[in-house]
């Protein structure tokens, strides 16, 4: 029902007595200086867009900020992927606590061939030695190299919830209805995750084209994030021109613009060395090379700040993490329309 100005303000009045403050307070992703350009974190009924190419690291960034929200006690993470089976994402955060980001300890890191071994020789054991079935928490806790990384998962391990999502019938409907649930489950302190936007289902019949479906799913997703109140983050592949462009924006995302109109936040993820300006890269050519494991997280959009920042983050890949502890870019940093002219 419309409400009188009057009316908006008594409700907003009632929350703030009742101290419930979670209209006000963000929730920081843990990744700095991110979260300082962005006005603290992620907010209620926002739709933030993450975009990169192919193997930069958007999963990886992502579940990392879906494991740090669900770090805070009181904060659920719903993490929808439509790339990755759940059990994937479990050995994936393994090896991330591993290495305890922030702190970002490599000398006891676990990639996830390592993982395997682990797993498979203790089996192999057992099985050699007729001791019956040791369960995958026992084999994670009695190993050394990773009962750590397993304590620090079960911190948080029943507040993030891992969905399979499938392109064929996990709709925005079903993403809503799931969003829901747990809206209510959660007294409203969830975040949704979802990766990545254009594998959301729809019905056929509903778009003309991969832009009309697109249009569609962007417009959802924000629906969900205003009408559910939760913060909605939502992975962005690129587009053809966008993969062979010299470096990536926003506009060169797979789809329609509405994908620039409707969301509150907008960040590019780009190889550091691969944008580089060249004056960097002829002066100290070695020390360009050791850029390629870097990604600038670019903000392209930002409702609530200034747009057009460049941070960058050290991306260790085997490990599944980056360190979140990033800077500001100091060197120059190429731009296409430059180039063109």
């Amino acid at each position: 029902m419309p409400r009188t100005l009057a009316q908006v303000l008594n409700e907003a009045n009632d929350q703030v007595v009742r101290g419930d403050l979670s209209d006000y307070i963000p929730l920081p992703t843990g990744f700095d200086p991110l979260d300082g350009l962005i006005g603290g974190g992620l907010r209620k009924t926002e739709l933030v867009l993450l975009g990169g190419p192919q193997g930069i690291g958007k999963t990886i960034a992502t579940l990392q900020i879906a494991r740090n929200i669900a770090m805070r006690g009181d904060q659920f993470s719903f993490y929808l992927s439509y790339e990755h089976t759940e059990t994937h994402l479990m050995n994936r955060l393994l090896c991330l606590e591993s290495v305890n980001p922030p702190e970002m300890d490599l000398s006891n890191g676990i990639k996830l061939k390592d993982l395997y071994d682990i797993i498979i020789s203790k089996r192999a054991k057992e099985f050699l030695g007729h001791d019956g079935g040791g369960s995958l928490q026992d084999i994670l806790s009695e190993n050394p190299r990773t009962a750590k990384a397993l304590a620090r998962m079960m911190r948080y391990a029943d507040r993030l919830i891992l969905v399979k999502a499938s392109p064929a019938v996990t709709t925005l409907r079903a993403i809503r209805e799931m969003t829901a649930r747990l809206v209510d489950a959660t007294n409203g302190n969830v975040t949704v995750f979802v990766d990545y936007l254009q594998k959301v289902a729809i019905h056929p019949e509903r778009a003309a084209d991969e832009n009309d479906k697109i249009t569609i799913v962007v417009e959802g997703l924000k629906d969900i994030a205003l009408a559910l109140d939760v913060p909605v983050f939502a992975i962005v592949a690129a587009g053809r021109e966008g993969l062979r462009a010299p470096r990536l924006h926003l506009y060169h995302l797979r789809g329609s613009s509405a994908l620039d109109y409707e969301c509150d936040i907008a960040i590019i993820m780009n190889n550091k060395y691969h944008i580089l300006s060249k004056d960097h890269i002829a002066f100290n050519p070695y020390k360009a090379k050791q850029y390629r494991d870097w990604v600038v997280f670019t903000i392209e959009k930002n409702r609530a700040g200034r747009a057009m920042m460049d941070m960058e983050f050290h991306l260790h890949a085997p490990y599944f993490c980056f360190d979140p502890r990033g800077q500001t870019v100091q060197q120059q940093l190429i731009d296409e329309k430059v180039i063109e002219t």
